[in-house]
């Protein structure tokens, strides 16, 4: 028989599956705790019967990631390639800094956006994570790490917005007080641009920070490099991200990959400065990684500082991402890309 996947039930669901099941509502909590605890198998619920620990295992199955591969940086930055129930691999990278743990996690195996750029959309697309695969990214870095993560960041492999429900779910659970409780103002959700799909999650009122992959001041520059913006171009997703804005009023993060002679010079971040002029906005410029077959190469640090004067001379906040787990191929989709090379199914 097909097994229920219960950590991606909520609180009420299994409450209404053991009320179903002649089991004491009660229960429902018990389990729900150990879930989000990070439990990958029923025997490890010890205040449960060994008769109700049967009948879950009959039941229902445990999504969990196992790690198999760990890569860590001289910074402390740790990057994760993580084996699904179904043996899919997804990546995740771990951070430390000054306020806590920070998790870059996937919400798709593989990515449909094809980013001239990005090394997962080389690899192609394979399938949606279900809300319990993304939630267990984060449960088993923090037990393999032995810590505590506070903020989540969804810009690892694949679109978010492209697994819109699985990833409202997702949201939903971890934030819950009974579970992880991550509060929403410690998660960012990256998106490269799915208008219709940012409207929607403006309507949900969340309190998250949305993060937009725009990398092009422009229309022709973006054409190039990422290809949904012949789907929705710049116009129409800074009009939904002013709507975002006026929704949620919460202030949008824009990622700016800096590529050397492509989109970091002076009338480039001028045009920008002018397209996002109005909204309340932050900046985050990239040094673009360094991905096999691209031929991009990053702005140097006298450009990178010169665009974030122009950006800031015209009322934009702007900063330089600091490059964190560059000795360990920290970038989303590379680790995965060397992992099936190495068994010969590399795209």
């Amino acid at each position: 028989m097909n097994k229920t996947d219960i950590k991606s039930l909520t609180l009420s669901e299994i409450q209404a599956e053991l009320l179903q099941a002649g089991q004491p509502k009660y229960r429902a909590i018990q389990i729900f705790h150990w879930l989000h605890r990070g439990v990958s198998c029923f025997s490890e619920m010890t205040d449960l019967s060994k008769e109700l620990r049967y009948w879950l295992d009959e039941h229902y199955e445990i999504a969990w990631a196992v790690v198999v591969e760990k890569r860590e940086s001289r910074d402390g930055t740790v990057k994760y390639l993580f084996q699904l129930n179904d043996g899919e691999c997804v990546e995740s990278v771990l951070m430390h800094y000054h306020h806590g743990y920070s998790i870059c996690i996937s919400t798709q195996v593989g990515c449909k956006m094809n980013c001239s750029f990005c090394a997962t959309g080389k690899s192609g697309y394979s399938r949606d994570l279900t809300s319990s695969e993304i939630l267990s990214q984060i449960q088993s870095a923090q037990k393999n790490q032995g810590i505590k993560i506070s903020n989540v960041v969804l810009m690892g492999m694949g679109e978010p917005l492209d697994n819109f429900d699985n990833v409202l779910r997702f949201l939903e659970l971890v934030s819950h007080p009974e579970g992880m409780n991550i509060g929403m103002r410690h998660i960012s959700l990256s998106t490269c641009g799915i208008v219709n799909k940012i409207y929607e999650l403006a309507e949900k009122k969340l309190q998250l920070t949305l993060s937009v992959s725009l990398h092009a001041p422009n229309d022709i520059i973006r054409n190039q490099t990422m290809p949904v913006n012949q789907r929705w171009n710049i116009g129409e997703l800074l009009k939904a991200c002013r709507y975002y804005a006026q929704k949620t009023g919460r202030r949008i993060s824009f990622e700016y990959a800096m590529i050397h002679g492509i989109n970091d010079m002076d009338w480039c971040a001028r045009e920008l400065t002018t397209r996002l002029k109005g909204m309340p906005v932050h900046v985050n410029l990239i040094p673009v990684n360094d991905v096999t077959g691209t031929g991009y190469k990053k702005s140097s640090l006298e450009r990178q500082k010169r665009f974030v004067d122009i950006l800031e001379s015209g009322g934009c906040t702007a900063t330089v991402r600091r490059t964190l787990g560059s000795d360990i191929e920290a970038s989303c989709g590379q680790l995965r890309r060397k992992h099936e090379g190495g068994k010969g199914n590399e795209s």
